[in-house]
C-alpha cells in the first residue's frame, strides 16, 4: 500500500501524526500488510525569511503574548508519544531547502527517516532547519548525500497540494485516493490501513476520518 504524508517540518502536529502513523504501519506490517510511505512537501509559511528567529517571538508577533499557555496543549500531547516539543528552543525557518532535502533522500530510499530527524533538529535540538550549514550536517547523520537536486521535484508536488485541494497538514493519502487529515489517533490510522486495504480501486478523494488537529496556511493552532 502507497502512502503519502503531506506536512512541514515546523508544524508539530505533523510531527505527532507522522509519529502515530508510524506506529500503525508498523502494526500493519507485523500482520503481513506492506506499506510505503512517501514524504510530501507542504510550506505553512512559505514567505519565511531564511534567516531563522526564536519560535517564540514569532508565534508572538503572530498569535500575541499568550503563546506560552498555547503551547502547552500540544507539547502534553505530544510528551504521551514519547516527544519532547521545545517552543522556547526552536528556531523559526523557512523550510524550503529542507524539505528539498528531504526529496533527495527519498531518491536514496531515507525520506521517512530524513523527515524525523528534521523534526527533532527543529523541536527538540533548536536548529535552524533553514540554514544549509546544519542540513548538510543533518543529511550526513542520516547517511544521505545531498547532490543539490530536489528543487523542482518539491515545486511539483507542492503544486499538486495545491491541486488535491489541501489547505491544512498532516494530510495522509493512501493509494492516491483515500484521504486521512489531521494527526489522528494510532486508532484511527490503523482502521484507515485496513479499510483501504479493502476499498482499492476507488478514484476519487474518500475522506475516511473527520479532521484531526493540525496547521493550515501559514498559522498553527497550537
Amino acid at each position: 500500500m502507497k502512502v503519502e504524508i503531506f506536512s512541514d517540518i515546523v508544524c508539530p502536529w505533523c510531527y505527532i501524526g507522522h509519529t502515530r502513523f508510524a506506529r500503525a504501519a508498523e502494526a500493519y506490517r507485523a500482520k503481513g500488510g506492506t506499506v510505503e510511505i512517501t514524504m510530501r512537501p507542504f510550506q505553512l509559511n512559505p514567505d519565511a525569511p531564511a534567516e531563522g528567529e526564536p519560535l517564540l517571538t514569532a508565534l508572538e508577533r503572530k498569535f500575541g503574548p499568550d503563546i506560552a499557555q498555547m503551547t502547552s496543549q500540544v507539547t502534553g500531547v505530544a510528551e504521551q508519544e514519547g516527544l519532547e516539543l521545545r517552543f522556547d528552543h526552536a528556531v523559526s525557518a523557512n523550510t524550503a531547502q529542507a524539505h528539498r532535502l528531504i526529496q533527495v533522500a527519498t531518491a536514496q530510499g531515507r525520506g521517512e527517516e530524513m523527515a524525523r530527524r528534521l523534526f527533532q533538529a527543529h523541536f527538540t535540538d533548536g536548529l535552524d532547519v533553514g540554514d544549509t550549514e546544519v542540513l548538510a550536517k543533518l543529511a550526513a547523520e542520516a547517511g544521505v548525500t545531498d547532490d543539490g537536486d530536489g528543487s523542482a521535484e518539491v515545486d511539483e508536488q507542492l503544486a499538486r497540494a495545491r491541486q488535491l485541494g489541501i489547505s491544512g497538514v498532516p494530510l495522509f493519502l493512501f493509494e492516491g485516493q483515500f484521504a486521512v487529515s489531521g494527526a489522528q489517533p494510532y486508532e484511527t490510522f490503523v482502521a484507515a490501513l485496513e479499510e483501504v486495504a479493502e476499498r482499492t480501486g476507488q478514484k476519487p478523494i474518500t475522506v475516511l476520518a473527520a479532521p484531526a488537529d493540525g496547521c493550515a496556511d501559514d498559522s498553527c493552532a497550537v
